[in-house]
């Protein structure tokens, strides 16, 4: 029997000069190639599944649909983050990716970002559904701790930030 699949990879990066703002921080539409370079190494490394090699398999790949984001802290210049990558809901031909940047420490979160995705023809440029194959890995990849909600980008950010703050004090309430 194959080991279970890694549900919520993470890897480390340096933020780069030249992605920064005048004050040193990370520039807001950077934050989406980092989170999204992120996942596609975490697919790649972890699910043996290469986007591009779907894409030209298939005949069909994950277009964007939506980003949900939140700027919670500045990343900044030569820092180094902690990216942690999730699958947080999935169907028949969409899907949710939550992506959180954090402290190299994973003490303090920088971004939460959710990225809403759906599974297109490349001829056609129309929905289609997943094939099965995919159906059965998203399903071991959904973390199901996370309980989605379209509408509950907010409040996920707020338990985020209150979950964190408690593992830094060391509480359980």
């Amino acid at each position: 029997m194959a080991a279970p699949l890694l549900q919520t990879p993470e890897t480390t990066h340096r933020i780069h000069f030249q992605d920064c703002d005048m004050l040193g921080h990370l520039n807001n539409a950077r934050y989406l190639d980092y989170f999204l370079n992120a996942r596609e190494e975490h697919t790649t490394l972890h699910y043996a599944l290469n986007l591009g090699q779907l894409a030209q398999v298939e005949g069909a790949g994950w277009v964007i649909t939506k980003h949900h984001i939140a700027y919670l802290r500045p990343a900044n210049h030569g820092e180094i983050v902690r990216i942690k990558t999730q699958l947080i809901h999935f169907d028949n031909s969409n899907l949710v990716v939550e992506m959180l940047m954090l402290s190299e420490d994973g003490s303090r979160l920088k971004a939460v970002l959710w990225s809403g995705m759906a599974f297109v023809r490349i001829a056609s440029a129309t929905r289609t559904d997943h094939t099965d194959a995919l159906m059965d890995m998203l399903d071991q990849l959904d973390v199901e701790d996370v309980s989605y909600d379209a509408d509950g980008f907010d409040e996920r950010v707020r338990r985020l930030r209150k979950q964190l703050k408690r593992d830094r004090s060391g509480s359980d309430e």
